[in-house]
């Protein structure tokens, strides 16, 4: 019997650690691909690179850069150059929390959202720490999750985020299905002028506050346990159509 063929990604660029510490851990379950970017791609969300070329070079066997972003990296490893068509696509593991509204910026989980949006089981994994000491618990978790998925599978047009509290993997406190909570974003417009004169502009600020409501993601880590969070594919606001109806707008 082959074995499953695994993917991994992330957002942080090939030489990453968490990258490292994911694939090693991946390796007991199956044959472990690698296609990540060459470079730090945080933040970039979902982007597909439609407007230039993509060059992808071989790093080792089976691992590869691409300069491109999380996206970019699983849509050409899985559409075609993986050998066979992939059984799980794992994107991580990210040094830094993604949680709640995280999910909207951020190219890991994008890079295991693509993994969904071509019909295969995905899931993100992070360290909910900004300077990680433990990221080969996150790896841990990792492979027990994608162990799981692997024999499981995942419920249809399904992402699953994974966020992993910053602690030795023994002093984890177990597992929770929780839902998204909410950031409070305090980005900043920080204005610059350069030796020219020209004005350039930094995106930044504090980090971020969070609301840690019962039943969420923050809520799960704070208390020590590993976040699982199942992010569907329909973003359709299923309570607002009928009010929209109400509109009666008229062309």
């Amino acid at each position: 019997m082959t074995d499953p063929l695994i993917l991994v990604t992330n957002d942080d660029g090939v030489q990453a650690p968490g990258l490292l510490m994911l694939a090693q851990a991946l390796g007991a379950l199956g044959e472990v691909w690698v296609y990540a970017p060459d470079r730090e791609q945080s933040a970039v969300s979902h982007g597909v690179s439609l407007h230039r070329p993509l060059r992808v070079t071989e790093v080792r066997p089976q691992w590869f850069m691409v300069d491109g972003t999380p996206a970019d990296c699983v849509m050409l490893a899985v559409r075609d150059l993986l050998p066979r068509r992939p059984s799980l696509v794992v994107s991580g593991v990210n040094p830094g929390a993604n949680l709640g509204d995280d999910v909207t910026y951020s190219g890991t989980v994008a890079g295991a959202r693509e993994g969904m949006l071509l019909g295969l089981p995905a899931f993100a994994v992070s360290d909910v720490a900004y300077g990680p000491k433990h990221l080969e618990t996150a790896a841990r978790v990792a492979a027990v999750v994608a162990r799981h998925a692997l024999d499981r599978g995942l419920p249809p047009d399904t992402v699953l985020n994974v966020n992993v509290p910053d602690m030795p993997f023994e002093a984890l406190r177990g597992v929770a299905v929780t839902r998204m909570g909410r950031r409070d974003y305090k980005d900043e417009i920080i204005r610059r002028t350069d030796p020219r004169g020209g004005v350039y502009y930094w995106i930044g600020g504090a980090e971020p506050s969070h609301v840690a409501a019962p039943g969420t993601d923050f809520e799960a880590v704070l208390e020590g346990r590993v976040s699982l969070t199942p992010l569907h594919r329909d973003a359709t606001n299923q309570g607002a159509m009928a009010a929209l109806a109400e509109w009666g707008i008229a062309l």
